[in-house]
Parts: structure tokens; C-alpha cells; sequence
């Protein structure tokens, strides 16, 4: 039934005026028992299931693998390891029951790009929480007497496999029907098609789009044609209720105020997900938080300038990581600096001026991924043969929106695989080190491009760049450059440290997908 009334729906046969005067009393009835009944297998359920699973699983794996690499010694440390199995035994479910508090069963099902990135803080704080005090007090009360270094592997272990098992559970998850939801979106206008466009960019979210809710939509965009505008918002209760729609986004719909109020409240009983795009979402960062005054809601911004312990914090972290990953990576750096000498004709490095914190120029180091004068077989330089791209106005339009070409005749063999990967920055670390550059921050800019965030401009260079940010995990190269410059500004108004390892372990693993960057 439901598959042929989505055909219908999408060939504009249905939804009329008379759609809603047809659903009377008794066939609602039927279709809120078919939708209760379907809810027990939906996202939320599949989700919470398999990570609490994996989140056992990796438990009992770390608790295991200690006792067998450290094992134990006579009676007595026979009956030590027993106890301490018996109390890993009771203080599991706490732990699980302590995950579940933390929100980490639940964001699947409420937010469509959660990812095992988002959880990581939290699992490091529940493990770390939940390790040491077991450790103190089993041994202040003396009902066991675990060894520290047991302790500490199982810990760090412990954390890496949790980790490891909800990358697994999520990827199955994803793969199976039950993760996918329908979903419409209310307002047909900018900010909606926007909101769509990115939706179906990225079909890791499981978001199945129905179609729009606008009572006057704006002409769709060309690339949005194949969506339908299914109507008025009075009639999306009988749409959620006839195509099973589990999501519902509002995004400033033609509707007033008090309408879209009366539609959400006529939706409180479907089981409905409801995601809002707040009014000033052009500032609204990932940090943004509700607190509530005399039971009204307010959406706190956090303050534009760091505090100096702040900035300390981050700097610090900057040195260590990238002094480390310098060390680490010397060798790769190595490989490279070969491959890019043999794959053509150029220095081995490219610097290029960019705009750093309080307005100083400063010279970005990245492995040289394009092809020099006499590079390519045309003999013309860099310059020149971006001028000839630029002459052709459909490749001028792409420049103008992205600053880049998808398909750049200037790049080398060598250079597209690096630029796949990011791996050409990697050697941006130096200006980590030296101060230039953080790991994490907004796009580091030219002084041509500075115009472009307008007021922002001065509030941007009051922040160190990044070698990474908040747009190249929220689609990199696929983003128009007026997207790239919000999220930026986003990141500025919203830093804090949880955010930067947040960032850091999404671009790993938007990295490794290799998916947006060109």
C-alpha cells in the first residue's frame, strides 16, 4: 500500500483538496496502528540495539584480553583474577546504563549526521570515570586489588574498541532498510532548498526525501526538479500519516507563526521527528546552547574572544600534536617528497601568502600538486593556463563559486591523488609548529578573498586558520564558497576544545573516504 501511494503521490496523482476529507475517523485509526507497529523496528531501534551490543562486546573483549596477556599466578592470584571478573561482571550494566545517560543509544535516531566521531569525547570520559573509580574503590574496600598496569591497558583498550565496535554497528546499520527515513521538508523557499540540497548530498544520513511543504514555494531550483511540493503545511499530518514520514525539517516556511505551531502540535501524537533551522542560523555554531529564563527558551552564543587559558590550551595542543606528527609521519613525508619529484618537473614544495591571525601574511607550506611552466606538454605556466580556463565563462562560473576546478587540467597525476586525500597539506604541520597556522580553525585565506566575510572579516583574523575546519568536514570541495564562509564564521563564534577533537576525527574519517575533495 505504502509503495503504491508514494507512486502515486509522486506522479501527482494524489493529494487533493478531498485527500484529507477521505481520511476519517476509523482509517486514522488504522493508520496510526500501522505506523505504532512499524516504529518498533525503526532507526532508534536498530541503533540502540547493535551499539549496546558493540559496546559489551568491547568491554568483555578489553576485560578479556588483559586476563590473558597478564594473566595470574597461584591460588591466590586465581581467586584476585576471579574477583575481579566478578566485578567487571556487576559493573557493566552501570557502565552501559551510564552510556545510555550520556546520549550515546539515542543521537541516531534524533540527528541525522551523528557519527562515531560525535561520541568519542564521551566514551573517553565514561571510560575514564568508570575505570578509575572501580579501580579506587576496589581496592579501598578491598574487595579486589587490580593491578595498575591491567588497569590502564584495559582502559585505553577498552576505549579503542568501543570505538572500533560502533564504526562497525553503525556501518551495518546503515546498510539496512530500517536506518532509512522519509522525511519532508516544510518551506519551499532559499533556506529549504538549501536544506534539501544538502540532504540529498549526502546519502550517509539514511534521509529519504519525500518532498516540500510550502503553501506559495518558490520555484525550485534545477537541480531540486525531481522533488515534489506535496502542498499546503495543514496537510502534512495526513502526509506523515500516508507515507510513513518519520522526519519532519522546518525551514521558514510561507506559513505564520501560529500555523506552523498548530501543525507541529497536530503532530505531537505520529512519533515524529521535528528538526528546526533557528532564524539566525548564519551564526549559529555546533556549540550553541538552550538555556531557559523564567521557562523561556534562549539560544546562548559563546563568547566571540577566547580566554587566554583557552587560547593556551589550544596552542598547546597544536605543539604536541603536529611535533609528534612530524616525528611520526617523516618517513610518508619522505615517500612523497619522491613521488612528486618523479611525477614531474618542479620543486618538490609550494608556499603560497595567505592572510594569518591579526591580518600578517604568512606562507602556507602544501606538497606541490600542480604542474609548472613546462609542465603538461603546453609549456605555458600556472598563471597562464589559469587564464585560459577562465576565458571559457562556464569554467569562470565554477571558479567564482568554489575558487576551484572539479576537473583542473593544471594538476599532476601524482597531485589528483594527493589532493584526494589532503595529503598535500600534511606538510601545513610545520606551520602548526611555528605558530602560523592551528590544527583546527577556518580556512586559511588570501587577502583577495578577505572582502568575502564582509563585517566577519575582523572577527575571522582574531582566530589562528586551520589546516582543517568546520566546512571541509561538512562537504570540502562540494560546498559553494558562501557555505565554506558561514561555517567558517560558525567555527569562530562557537571554539572549544570538544569541537576541535570533534573536527579532527571527522576529517580522519572524511579523509579516508575521500570523498569531496578535488
Amino acid at each position: 500500500m505504502k509503495a503504491t501511494e508514494e507512486l502515486a503521490l509522486r506522479d501527482g496523482l494524489v493529494l487533493h483538496d478531498e485527500l484529507t476529507e477521505r481520511l476519517d475517523h476509523r482509517t486514522l485509526e488504522i493508520l496510526d496502528r500501522r505506523r505504532k507497529t512499524a516504529t518498533i523496528r525503526r532507526r532508534g531501534w536498530l541503533t540502540r540495539r547493535f551499539l549496546a551490543a558493540s559496546d559489551a562486546i568491547g568491554l568483555g573483549v578489553a576485560m578479556a584480553t588483559v586476563q590473558l596477556v597478564f594473566g595470574s599466578n597461584g591460588a591466590t592470584g586465581s581467586l584476585e583474577s576471579t574477583a575481579e571478573i566478578g566485578v567487571f561482571a556487576a559493573m557493566l550494566p552501570v557502565w552501559l546504563l551510564a552510556a545510555k545517560v550520556y546520549g550515546l543509544y539515542d543521537r541516531d535516531e534524533q540527528r541525522t549526521d551523528h557519527t562515531t566521531a560525535d561520541d568519542f569525547v564521551s566514551v573517553v570520559h565514561i571510560m575514564t570515570l568508570g575505570t578509575w573509580t572501580v579501580f579506587a574503590v576496589s581496592t579501598l574496600s578491598g574487595i579486589a586489588h587490580p593491578d595498575l598496569r591491567k588497569t590502564v591497558v584495559f582502559w585505553a583498550l577498552a576505549i579503542a574498541l568501543i570505538t572500533f565496535g560502533r564504526v562497525v554497528a553503525r556501518a551495518h546499520c546503515r546498510r539496512r532498510i530500517a536506518f532509512q527515513q522519509n522525511a519532508v521538508i516544510v518551506g519551499a523557499g532559499n533556506v529549504g532548498q538549501l536544506l534539501a540540497r544538502k540532504l540529498l548530498d549526502h546519502p550517509e544520513y539514511g534521509i529519504n526525501l519525500v518532498g516540500f511543504l510550502d503553501a506559495e514555494p518558490k520555484e525550485l531550483a534545477e537541480d531540486l526538479e525531481h522533488v515534489r511540493v506535496l502542498g499546503p503545511p495543514e496537510r502534512l499530518p495526513a502526509i506523515v500519516r500516508l507515507l510513513d514520514v518519520e522526519r519532519v525539517l522546518i525551514a521558514f516556511s510561507s506559513a505564520s507563526h501560529e500555523e506552523t505551531l498548530a501543525v507541529i502540535r497536530r503532530l505531537k501524537d505520529l512519533d515524529v521527528q521535528i528538526d528546526i533551522v533557528p532564524r539566525l542560523f548564519e551564526i549559529t555554531g555546533p556549540n550553541v546552547g538552550v538555556h531557559v529564563v523564567g521557562g523561556l527558551p534562549l539560544m546562548g552564543l559563546p563568547a566571540l574572544h577566547l580566554s587566554t587559558s583557552s587560547l593556551a590550551i589550544k596552542r598547546m595542543f597544536d605543539v604536541l600534536v603536529s611535533g609528534l606528527g612530524l616525528i611520526a609521519l617523516a618517513p610518508f613525508f619522505a615517500y612523497i617528497a619522491v613521488r612528486v619529484k618523479l611525477d614531474s618537473h618542479g620543486p618538490i614544495f609550494y608556499r603560497h601568502e595567505r592572510v594569518g591571525p591579526r591580518g600578517r601574511v604568512i606562507r602556507v607550506f602544501k606538497f606541490r600538486t600542480m604542474c609548472t611552466a613546462d609542465g603538461g606538454g603546453s609549456g605555458k605556466s600556472g598563471d597562464e593556463m589559469l587564464r585560459d580556463l577562465l576565458a571559457d565563462p562556464q569554467r569562470r562560473a565554477e571558479f567564482a563559486a568554489t575558487q576551484k576546478f572539479e576537473n583542473d587540467p593544471r594538476v599532476t597525476r601524482y597531485g589528483r591523488s594527493l589532493r584526494r586525500r589532503s595529503l598535500d597539506e600534511l606538510p601545513q604541520l610545520l606551520n602548526v609548529l611555528r605558530g602560523e597556522l592551528s590544527l583546527v580553525g577556518p580556512r586559511p585565506v588570501t587577502a583577495e578573498e578577505l572582502f568575502r566575510y564582509g563585517e566577519d572579516s575582523e572577527a575571522l583574523l582574531n582566530v589562528r586558520p586551520g589546516i582543517t575546519g568546520y566546512w571541509q568536514v561538512n562537504g570540502r570541495s562540494h560546498l559553494s564558497y558562501e557555505e565554506r564562509v558561514r561555517l567558517d564564521m560558525a567555527y569562530v563564534f562557537s571554539w572549544s576544545l570538544r569541537l576541535d577533537l570533534m573536527i579532527l576525527s571527522k576529517t580522519l574519517r572524511t579523509v579516508l573516504a575521500a570523498r569531496g575533495a578535488y
